[in-house]
Order: C-alpha cells, then sequence, then structure tokens
C-alpha cells in the first residue's frame, strides 16, 4: 500500500485545568501536565492546586497533521493508533489487562450524550495501546474500533488508522472497501481488490470495482454467475445489474430503498440515478453530503449532524454556513441567517448589533444542539462587550460552554445567576445547588463521592480502559433518567484524572442539554 502523509480527523489539545486526582492511579503521575499538538493554545488558568492538567480529552475534532507510517511485522494491529500517549495522557497498558470482548462490547453499548463525552471516546478510540490480554480473534479490538469511527462519521480518522493498520487483510479490507467508498476515492483499493480478490468476501465488491476498471464483460459475467450460484443478495443483483446496464433502469420503477443499506448499496442507488437522503439514514451517510454535489441544503444538514457528533470541526462548519446567503425562509435557513448576521456582527465589534443578534441566533442554535460549537466559534470574541442584561447572559453561558470555562467563570462568581455553574467550572462542590435540570446530581458528583464499587474494581485489576467506559456508561445512565449513575459517572471521572472532562460535561448538560442524534 502507498504510505503518505494524512491530515485525519483526529482530536487537537485543549486547554486543560483539571484539579489533584481524588485517588491516586500510577498513571496519572507520569501524565504530561500539557499538550503540544498543532493547532492548540492551551495553558492551565487553575490555582496551583488546579495545576495538573488532563491529557486524554480535547475541545473539538479539529486535527493536527499525523505522518502515516505502515507497521512492521512485529507490531499487533490491535495496538495500532494515532494518539500516541505523549498526546493523550493515557498509558500504553490502557486495555493490557482486558479481554478484547469485555472491551469490545462496552465500546458497543456507549453513547456520547455531551459532546465532551464525544471527546473522550475519540480519545480512547484512536489511543495508541498495547493489545488486550485475551483476544480470540486477530485484530478484533482495532476493527471495532474502526467501526466505531465510521458508525460516529469520523471517517477520516478510520482511513487515517486503516493506513496506519496497513488495510490489506481479510479483516480490515471490507472496513477499507467502505471508508473509500463514503469519501469517493476508490481506484487504489479496486486495484488492491482485483489484485487479489480474496480480500473481499463479498462478490458485489469485485463486481463493483470490475466496472470500475472498465472490464464491463468481466463484470457481467460475474454477476450471472453469482446469480446463478446464489452467492449475491437479491437487491445487491439487483442494484449492479442496473449499474452496468443504465438503459435497463429507463423501462423499470424505481426500486424500493432498504432501511439499513450498505454503504456500497448507498453508492449503487446514488450511481443508478435513486439517490437515498442521507439524514434518513446513519451518520457515516452524512459524510458523503459534505461535497456539496446534492446542494447546499443537504450539506448544511449533514455538516450540522456530525458537528453535533463531534466529528466536524466548528470551522468547518461555519465556513459550510457562510458558504452563500441564503435563498429562502424558515427551518434551517432562518437558522443560517441568524448565523450569517451575527458573525457580521461580531465583525463590526458595535456592541448593540452583536447584543441584538446574539439573543437571535442563540435559541435557534441551542434547538439544533451546536450550542457547544458556537462557543467555541465566538465566546472569546463576546466578552468584554458592553451589552444588554439578555445579551450578557448569554454571552456568560457561551463562556461557560467555551475552551476557556475556567478562566471566565473567575468573573462570573458573585453572579448569582452562574454561581452554581461557575463552582463546577472550577472543579468546586457548588455551596448552593442551581434549579437548572441535573443540577443536585452534578452538585453530588462534585462532592468528593467515591468511585462506584464496578470502577473500583477494574481499577484494581489494572483495566484502566474499562474503568473509563464505564464511567462513561454510567454518565449516560444518569442522563437517560436514573440520577444516582450521573454523580458516580462524574465521580469516577474525577478519580480518573478526567477532570477537564468531568467539569465540561456536567456545563455542557447544564446549558446545552443532552446531544441530539
Amino acid at each position: 500500500m502507498h504510505v503518505k502523509a494524512l491530515t485525519a480527523l483526529i482530536l487537537s489539545a485543549a486547554p486543560l485545568a483539571a484539579q489533584q486526582p481524588l485517588s491516586a492511579i500510577d498513571w496519572l503521575d507520569d501524565a504530561p501536565t500539557r499538550i503540544a499538538v498543532t493547532g492548540s493554545n492551551a495553558t492551565s488558568t487553575g490555582t496551583p492546586e488546579q495545576a495538573k492538567t488532563e491529557a486524554p480529552t480535547a475541545d473539538t475534532a479539529t486535527t493536527p497533521d499525523v505522518e502515516v507510517m505502515t507497521l512492521d511485522s512485529s507490531t499487533t494491529r490491535d495496538a495500532v493508533g494515532l494518539l500516541p500517549s505523549s498526546k493523550t495522557g493515557l498509558p500504553s497498558n490502557l486495555w493490557s489487562a482486558s479481554d478484547a470482548r469485555d472491551v469490545i462490547s462496552a465500546l458497543a453499548d456507549i453513547e456520547a450524550t455531551v459532546p465532551a463525552i464525544s471527546t473522550l471516546v475519540s480519545t480512547l478510540l484512536l489511543a495508541e495501546a498495547d493489545p488486550p490480554a485475551v483476544s480470540e480473534v486477530d485484530d478484533a479490538l482495532l476493527v471495532a474500533r474502526i467501526e466505531r469511527l465510521i458508525e460516529d462519521g469520523a471517517v477520516d480518522a478510520a482511513a487515517a488508522l486503516l493506513e496506519r493498520a496497513d488495510p490489506n487483510t481479510k479483516s480490515l479490507f471490507p472496513l477499507w472497501f467502505d471508508v473509500t467508498l463514503l469519501l469517493g476515492d476508490m481506484p487504489e483499493v479496486c486495484t488492491t481488490l482485483l489484485n487479489d480478490p480474496s480480500l473481499a468476501q463479498d462478490l458485489s465488491q469485485r463486481i463493483f470495482c470490475l466496472a470500475r476498471a472498465g472490464q464491463w464483460h468481466q463484470a457481467s459475467l460475474t454477476l450471472s454467475s453469482a446469480e446463478a450460484l446464489g452467492q449475491i443478495n437479491q437487491r445487491d443483483a439487483d442494484l449492479l445489474t442496473r449499474f452496468l446496464d443504465p438503459e435497463m433502469g429507463e423501462d423499470t420503477p424505481m426500486m424500493p430503498p432498504p432501511s439499513k443499506p450498505s454503504v456500497l448499496q448507498f453508492r449503487l442507488y446514488e450511481s443508478i440515478g435513486e439517490p437515498l437522503p442521507s439524514y434518513r439514514l446513519p451518520r457515516k451517510f452524512a459524510v458523503t453530503e459534505l461535497s456539496g454535489d446534492q446542494g447546499w441544503r443537504a450539506q448544511i444538514v449533514a455538516a450540522e449532524r456530525l458537528a453535533r457528533a463531534g466529528t466536524l470541526s466548528s470551522n468547518r462548519l461555519l465556513g459550510i454556513y457562510t458558504m452563500r446567503r441564503p435563498a429562502a425562509s424558515g427551518g434551517i435557513w432562518d437558522r443560517v441567517e441568524a448565523l450569517q448576521r451575527f458573525d457580521r456582527a461580531i465583525t463590526t465589534r458595535d456592541p448593540k448589533s452583536v447584543g441584538t443578534a446574539l439573543v437571535n441566533v442563540w435559541p435557534k442554535m441551542k434547538e439544533a444542539g451546536l450550542l457547544v460549537s458556537f462557543a467555541e466559534l465566538y465566546a472569546d470574541k463576546l466578552q468584554g462587550l458592553p451589552m444588554s442584561a439578555t445579551a450578557r447572559e448569554v454571552s456568560a453561558q457561551a463562556a461557560l460552554l467555551s475552551p476557556l470555562y475556567e478562566e471566565y467563570a473567575l468573573a462570573l462568581e458573585n453572579d448569582p445567576t452562574f454561581a452554581f455553574e461557575a463552582q463546577i467550572a472550577r472543579g468546586i462542590a457548588p455551596t448552593q445547588v442551581s434549579d437548572r435540570r441535573f443540577a443536585a446530581e452534578i452538585a453530588a458528583g462534585f462532592a468528593g463521592q467515591e468511585p462506584s464499587e464496578r470502577v473500583s474494581s477494574l481499577l484494581k485489576q489494572g483495566k484502566l480502559g474499562e474503568a473509563i467506559l464505564q464511567a462513561i456508561a454510567l454518565f449516560q445512565s444518569g442522563v437517560d433518567g436514573n440520577g444516582p449513575d450521573l454523580t458516580e459517572g462524574l465521580a469516577a471521572l474525577r478519580t480518573l484524572g478526567l477532570e477537564d472532562t468531568a467539569r465540561r460535561a456536567a456545563l455542557q448538560l447544564l446549558i446545552a442539554g443532552p446531544s441530539q442524534s
């Protein structure tokens, strides 16, 4: 496989301001106090007691340049990652005491309920770490990590991880095929498959690549043989028949869309002139709309969906929002217009215009689940501008959702509206509980509670990665309505040294609410 430098969708470093962990864990003693990664200007803003920083988190999915190299023969693929310990702060034995089946099961069950948790999940998926002690199938954990990245819409990151691992194996080739189809860059994967047909277990892939290579007669013969021998499912056969003979589609009715198409089926529907709307499909398909080939509206919908999941940077979202002026009104266009108007106002620095535009755009971005993206873009530019009381309140919320939340919290300590959030931002147990949803459970999580027995047991066994996944699962359960689990999840994150994650997750839950799908 040709090796080249990629700019993968990975996690850039964040401003971190974590407290000393509530209990001592060996790996934390060696964690870096600051991460130096392309694009970061992070410094700790805490007090001396709060100066120990947390490594395995980030604000955004903005990507540093990553040099991708193939593995030597002595390296186990399950250990492959794009983020070394020097950048994540996570130890190399993250998974080494675990059974791969337990890790894979836990990864499949967790959800990213707020952007801070999404960032932590992405860090775990991309981290370099020793393979699990027990694994019944080669590459099992790597396959599960890549599959999760793809499902989350982090297709660029999955592509980079595949290249790092060298995907010319039977376990990784199907993922490589799907990723290249989603990204629209097929020549290399098809050449590889045609040179070694044993890599693909699905004959549909070989037929597609034969056609792509101009070998139409061979593709047609292979399809006919596969149908006769029952080696291909009927939908794939029908789609490939129309793909190979476009004129046939002119005299036959449109094919009913599947509820869960494969990536190849998605592209075949597109090729025969019956594209499937990506917004009705799993998130990974949203990546195909980012080119704008299906129109600006589809591009915006896809960008918003990926930004909510933390797999599209805030700057790229802004670029798509501001490509042109909306020619319609209502729904998504009102949000685009409001954002563009605010962006123009913040450029002028006119306080009155900024305040008016801010009060207008904030609820629209909240409705779309994009307050954290908005705060990353604009919170710093809002600070210090004289505005109305309503606009100042919105500005304070943006500040608390921004990467510099702790620094801005210092100015809000004596503001009764935000005193609770300001204490959470500084890692202090609140003296009074806010009436906001989740506030009581969050306050308890910052009051020094010990982690759950399950998390403690995993730590004693040296299963740090599983302990982090369990803390995420508890947080998720708490967001779903099991209040004590939210408290335990936050307490566990703090005990594990993931202070920045705990604070940002709590603030995001309080101000922006749970993430949308």
